[in-house]
């Protein structure tokens, strides 16, 4: 049977909870970034995404404004549903999302090393040195036109 995969954006606050959850699961558990650093003040301003897989919270994203664009953040895919298209489902409907509220505005990232080839597949380019956030090495990527 194939997965149907659906992402919304949030406006409930089950779903904020759920997407929280995601979170913690990867990065606060799984890759040690410590809790006080991955939530922060733009949690009420930033606009969150939900992706569900045949129902169930499997991925969570965020977006937000900032002076230097559209920045993409805290993509983040459960484990045992990595590698069967989430992300993909993520950003595209984040973009999707993100292009018609702001058309003029760039968009970039910061996408932790292992994602670059994710990111560059879908239209991203890395500029700038590698660099350390929450000790996960990382690229400022740009979204090309």
């Amino acid at each position: 049977m194939q997965n149907r995969i659906l992402v919304s954006k949030i406006e409930d606050i089950r779903d904020l909870d759920a997407a929280f959850t995601i979170r913690e699961k990867v990065f606060v558990e799984e890759q040690g970034v410590p809790s006080e650093d991955e939530y922060d003040q733009y949690e009420k301003t930033a606009h969150h995404y939900l992706a569900t897989c045949n129902g169930i919270p499997c991925g969570a994203a965020r977006w937000r404004e900032t002076d230097k664009g559209i920045k993409l953040e805290r993509f983040a895919v459960l484990p045992a549903y990595r590698n069967q298209e989430v992300g993909s489902h993520l950003l595209h409907k984040v973009l999707q999302d993100v292009k018609a509220r702001h058309p003029e505005k760039g968009v970039y990232l910061h996408a932790q090393l292992p994602a670059v080839a994710f990111y560059t597949r879908h239209g991203f380019e890395t500029v700038g040195d590698l660099f350390t956030e929450c000790d996960i090495e990382h690229f400022k990527m740009i979204l090309r036109d």
